[in-house]
């Protein structure tokens, strides 16, 4: 099966931000700040944190293009000391940037206490997504979008790799 480009527009990601600020509300979470994956995350980001009127930060998770990522240990920090945490990407593909993050925060900020991050994961730090493709390796805790790629192979493109 060959796979299809998808093209989303600007008022779809608008649609799906609202979704997952939906979500947001009906859960009573709020976040003490939004993180946002460069690339892909940071306008869905922008969008939430402007919405709900709080801060923004940015973390550099880059598996596919670059196989170069950064470690913010200090978030980890908050998280492991109660902040609330609602980190966003475009899509979780394969879940393998949120994975990264989860063994990239436990490891480097007590890696020792495995029953604490348990409490800690989808808690008070929370994973949302423009679009979720079922079929990967990680449950995000809100999406704008589900897609099952097995189902329906699709390469998305999103209306800020194609603006030009």
């Amino acid at each position: 099966m060959s796979q299809s480009k998808v093209y989303y527009k600007t008022t779809d990601i608008n649609n799906y931000v609202h979704n997952i600020i939906r979500g947001i509300h009906s859960d009573n979470f709020r976040p003490d700040y939004v993180v946002g994956l460069t690339r892909g995350g940071l306008i869905p980001a922008v969008q939430i944190s402007h919405y709900l009127n709080i801060p923004m930060n940015t973390l550099k998770v880059s598996l596919r293009d670059e196989e170069e990522s950064e470690s913010n240990l200090w978030m980890a920090e908050d998280a492991f000391n109660g902040k609330n945490i609602l980190i966003v990407d475009d899509i979780c593909d394969t879940g393998s940037s949120f994975n990264f993050i989860k063994t990239d925060w436990q490891s480097g900020c007590f890696p020792n206490n495995t029953e604490q991050w348990d409490k800690i994961w989808h808690n008070n730090v929370k994973f949302a997504v423009c679009i979720h493709n079922e079929a990967c390796n990680f449950d995000v805790d809100y999406s704008g979008l589900d897609i099952n790629k097995v189902s329906d192979p699709q390469w998305c493109v999103f209306p800020w790799e194609n603006w030009w």
